[in-house]
């Protein structure tokens, strides 16, 4: 945070216009809180309106979060797009997001949720299947989520039958024709399922769609990333290229029996190479 803080105040002696600049950073901070403000001040150095500290006017091309500041930086401005673009859209297709949840950590299960209802995209419902977690607490949040807002579908179970039985449980609570796997303590970004349904719209024959993910600490911190090729079948049979955000046709879904039990653990992966079976023979 100190680090931070020498990197505004510099900026900040660079940068014509004091004034301007403040307002500029109360907006970003408005929108996006203290992660935002970083990022918004970061994302003015890359794009060469404040020279670097270090005066080399040179970046290091292999910083996950340089490239995250330079790339996938929600601007208002994209934003106000991506909303343009959904009110010309004919069609909307309902994209169900499937969740399992057991003695999850409220805090990242909350952000997890928060995502989801976050998102620009507005036609989707989370259907949440919880394996009857031992800590009374979890239903009464999860109760309370699914009050306040009826996308939000909640099948409490009776018995524990661990992670395949519990996400079945949830693709039977999925009315939408595209079923997107979330795990209780992932987050998405605000324009993934806007993507989502982008896609789905301009490729008629789609059945699978994917994406890059990377990993986030508790500090907000995203690392690990995993930019995905588009389809390769052999690095798909030596990974789970899927993963999350993995979204399938749901009908397809069903045809193949969802997730089968005694996979625990591989479940997405063994989904995956059936739901990929199915669809090429």
């Amino acid at each position: 945070m100190f680090n931070f803080f020498k990197i505004v105040f510099r900026a900040l002696s660079i940068e014509r216009g004091l004034l301007k600049v403040l307002i500029k950073a109360l907006n970003i901070y408005k929108n996006h809180g203290l992660v935002g403000l970083r990022q918004g001040f970061l994302y003015f150095l890359c794009n060469g309106r404040i020279k670097p500290i270090d005066g080399s006017g040179k970046f290091d091309r292999n910083d996950y979060s340089e490239w995250i500041h330079r790339y996938d930086f929600l601007s208002n401005q994209k934003l106000r797009a991506m909303k343009s673009k959904l009110d010309g859209m004919n069609e909307f297709p309902l994209i169900s997001i499937v969740m399992p949840t057991y003695n999850s950590n409220i805090n990242w299960l909350k952000q997890a949720i928060d995502s989801v209802k976050a998102q620009i995209y507005p036609h989707w419902e989370l259907c949440i299947a919880d394996d009857a977690s031992t800590n009374n607490y979890i239903h009464k949040f999860l109760k309370e989520a699914a009050n306040k807002d009826k996308r939000i579908k909640l099948k409490i179970r009776n018995k524990n039958g661990h992670i395949s039985r519990a996400s079945n449980s949830a693709i039977k609570l999925a009315q939408g024709q595209w079923i997107a796997l979330l795990d209780h303590d992932d987050l998405i970004s605000e324009d993934a399922l806007f993507l989502v349904a982008k896609t789905i719209i301009e490729n008629n024959s789609a059945a699978l769609i994917y994406s890059d993910e990377d990993k986030i600490d508790e500090n907000n911190i995203r690392s690990g990333p995993y930019f995905k090729p588009d389809w390769n079948y052999e690095l798909f049979l030596s990974q789970n290229l899927i993963t999350h955000l993995g979204v399938y046709r749901k009908d397809i879904v069903d045809k193949i029996g969802g997730f089968r039990e005694g996979f625990e653990g591989a479940q997405d992966y063994d989904l995956a190479l059936r739901f990929i079976d199915c669809i090429n023979p």
